[in-house]
């Protein structure tokens, strides 16, 4: 299957790790049979940390926007730096992409999102998003916002059911829109 010319790219879960070496020894073989496959995981931290064992156990990034509503410029660096360390650790084993950081909004409604969200607060969410996407890159890696159009509004789990989001497009893209319009470049 990954030799197939329409196979560009793979995720790798949970489910796939047993420790950083045995993931590293499996990407070393996949490459092996396309060299030019996109190999990508979800690591935020929080819930959302799909590697453990031997790597470092990041906190929720809510966690570091309220640091940043404390001590900005200290929540900031610690935006920084995370982005870097979990960057780092993945491309010690292979993976060139990471679905991270999250851009929605919490908004307290959606049981999926929560504290995997740097704030409710469209400007914390940019900020520590921005720091920790420089940290990815200043490590060499290339990030994915998530989850476009928005997901912190949302009730609905989108791995089990179709989420629908019932608020005008206007009321959309004067908040949830936001993050994504500002880090478009980044």
């Amino acid at each position: 299957l990954i030799e197939n010319k329409h196979v560009g790219g793979l995720i790798l879960f949970s489910r796939n790790f047993k420790s950083f070496h045995q993931i590293k020894d499996l990407i070393t073989e996949i490459k092996n049979i396309k060299e030019n496959i996109i190999i990508a995981v979800d690591q935020e931290g929080g819930r959302v940390q799909r590697f453990t064992k031997n790597f470092t156990s990041i906190p929720p990034m809510q966690r570091l926007g309220d640091l940043v509503l404390h001590n900005k410029n200290e929540g900031l660096d610690l935006c920084k730096d995370t982005g870097w360390l979990i960057a780092s650790e993945l491309i010690a084993c292979g993976i060139d992409l990471n679905f991270s950081p999250v851009l929605d909004l919490d908004q307290n409604s959606s049981s999926v999102i929560g504290d995997r969200a740097f704030s409710d607060q469209i400007d914390i969410v940019i900020d520590c998003a921005r720091a920790f996407i420089y940290g990815m890159q200043e490590a060499g890696m290339a990030s994915v916002g998530k989850h476009f159009p928005g997901h912190g509004s949302i009730i609905e789990d989108s791995h089990i059911e179709k989420p629908v989001d019932n608020r005008s497009l206007v009321d959309i893209e004067s908040k949830d829109l936001i993050p994504f319009k500002e880090l478009i470049n980044k």
